[in-house]
Formats: C-alpha cells, structure tokens, sequence
C-alpha cells in the first residue's frame, strides 16, 4: 500500500471514529484535541499525515481506536513516509525541539511554505520515489508543530533575495509574504531578514538549521545539491552556532524585517 492510499485510509477511519462518537463537526473535534480545524480537515482528507503529537491526542480522544493512531506515526518514523530517509532524523528533531533556527539564503524555509508555494518546489525536484503531492504532504505535516499547544521557539533569518524569487507566481508570492509577515507577529516566532545592500556575509556557503533539545544535544541540518545531512558532531553545532549569530547581527530587527516583507509583497508583488 502506498504512502497515499495510507494516508487516505487513514483519514477515513479517523472521520469514522469522530462520527461514531457522536463528533458531528470538525471543529468540535479541533477543540477537543487543541487543535485547528484544518488541521482535522487535511488529516481526515488524506491531504495530511498525523504528526506523533496529533496522533496521541486521537488516541487519548478514541481509545477505542486502540492506538491505531500512534503505530501509524511509528510507521511514518520508521520508514520515511512522505520524506527522504536522509531527511527522516532532521524531521524528528524538529518534532521534539524547544527551540528551532533557520538560516534560509535562498527559499522560503519549509516550516513556514505556504502550499502553493512548495508544490511547484516539489514538482521541479527529483528527490524521492513519492509523488510530489505525497512529498508536498509531508511538508505540511511539519507545520504542525507551529499549532501544537506548547510549540517550539522558531528564529528564521532569510536573505531579502529570498522574498524576490518568483516561485510559483506573483499571486503565489504574495499570499507567502503575507503568510510570512502574519506569522513573524506571533510571540513563539522571529523573522529577520539580511537586506540586498549588505554584501558578503558568514551565510553565503548554504542553508542550515539547528534543533534544540530539552535535556539533549543540539541537532544541525546542512543542505546540500544532492543529500542533506543531519547531526550532532560539537565541532559542527558550535562552528553552526558562531554563524548564525554573525547572520543576526547583520539582519534587521523583528519589526523591521516585518515591514520589509510587507513592502516587497506590496511593491514587487502586486501588479
């Protein structure tokens, strides 16, 4: 069984157990299980895989389900799912981080891609065996921990270049940028971005992301043309660490990157 038929079958069974518990909406469900109702639509609609969060609170909801939920998200762990293997450690630090970084000189990072944004990032890319909607189903599903109700702290930097790249088109790039400046006003986020005028820079080399752990050893992501690698060597954490607190300096304050983002939108983006 593929991954979406999986998914598919999945969603069904969920929305089966809601209305047999007598669950008529999917935002009386949401409520319950501290979550927002698309969250509840995707995942009923197979357009989204259950994070391990989300699938303890089904199962906690449901037992009847008998943890039908959660050995689903232990399947998805265990063999990739929706993601690269090489990316499957890099998904699961993020999933149990406190605090998240970003580093991002070229695209919008994952954690915060709209949808049709990242679907023609999917379709120009030959990662994977999966299907570029199962791929683009994967990324959404990691923007879940953005909702949970104690999320993790998220620091993005992006070079300004990042907000004049096309992808997709001029529509789809205002919806991002509007997502972008919506989302860098919630207290649990930070956006910053490096203006055009500042020339080189530490964060020239490529794009990199660091995990925090409560209690572990912080996890580094570094991106590459063909496979991302995912680790906690100290030398590397620590030289990651220096870099992105040079990119920080040279970044515009909270407010300001705010205003920038909604600037480009406006002026770049809107014919």
């Amino acid at each position: 069984m593929d991954g979406e038929t999986d998914a598919a079958f999945l969603g069904s069974e969920l929305k089966r157990a809601r209305l047999a518990a007598g669950i008529t909406s999917q935002e009386d469900l949401a409520v319950r299980l501290g979550y927002e109702r698309t969250t509840i639509a995707k995942i009923e609609s197979g357009e989204r895989l259950p994070s391990p969060e989300v699938a303890a609170a089904y199962n906690k909801e449901f037992p009847q389900l008998n943890g039908l939920v959660e050995r689903w998200a232990e399947h998805v762990r265990k063999t990739g799912g929706s993601f690269p293997k090489f990316f499957v450690s890099w998904v699961d630090a993020e999933r149990s981080a406190t605090a998240l970084f970003y580093w991002a000189p070229v695209l919008v990072p994952g954690i915060l891609q709209t949808q049709d944004y990242a679907r023609p990032l999917m379709l120009a890319s030959p990662d994977g065996d999966d299907t570029p909607e199962i791929r683009l189903a994967g990324r959404m599903e990691r923007q879940l921990i953005l909702s949970r109700p104690k999320p993790p702290l998220v620091t993005v930097v992006m070079a300004e270049a990042v907000l004049h790249r096309c992808v997709g088109s001029p529509d789809v790039m205002r919806e991002q940028l509007a997502r972008l400046a919506e989302t860098g006003q919630q207290p649990h986020v930070m956006i910053q971005v490096i203006p055009a005028e500042v020339g080189a820079h530490a964060g020239l080399e490529g794009a990199a992301s660091i995990a925090e752990q409560d209690g572990g050893p912080a996890i580094v992501y570094l991106e590459s043309l063909t496979a991302g690698q995912a680790t906690k060597e100290p030398e590397i954490v620590a030289r990651v660490r220096q870099i992105t607190g040079m990119l920080r300096s040279e970044a515009l304050p909270r407010s300001a990157s705010v205003d920038l983002i909604t600037k480009v939108a406006k002026e770049r983006w809107t014919s």
